[in-house]
């Protein structure tokens, strides 16, 4: 078994999915052009996909409302707080830094969509992937 993909029922999927690929080096492989706007999302690697979509037969979260203990997207970074910096100036807004004992540096923000959003800098990363 593969996990081929998360989905995600977002207000704004149109406006979102253009954010993720101008900011967060995300690609469109896939996209509706009419409701529910449902989009494909790859990471760089193309490994991990999320489905981003508006369909209102489901309640539609108020992501700003959610805890980021409670679900959030985290990328693996070479830099964290160069891409801190650079998501604060995209409208992201920054809940919490987190120095971990190892020496990893973590920063937890939120998209401008309200979606919590983890930037990792890890000592040990989890994923052999060059960045």
């Amino acid at each position: 078994m593969v996990f081929e993909h998360f989905a995600f029922n977002t207000e704004k999927p149109v406006e979102m999915a253009q954010w993720y690929v101008n900011n967060l080096e995300m690609k469109i492989v896939r996209a509706m052009d009419k409701e529910p706007f449902t989009t494909f999302l790859a990471d760089k690697t193309g490994r991990v996909v999320m489905e981003i979509y508006c369909n209102r037969t489901a309640k539609v979260p108020d992501h700003k409302l959610a805890h980021p203990l409670e679900f959030h997207f985290a990328f693996m970074v070479k830099d964290s707080a160069a891409v801190k910096d650079k998501l604060l100036n995209a409208g992201c807004s920054l809940e919490e830094e987190i120095h971990l004992p190892d020496g990893s540096l973590l920063f937890m923000l939120r998209d401008p969509f309200g979606v919590p959003l983890q930037i990792c800098q890890r000592t040990n990363p989890m994923m052999n992937i060059e960045l």
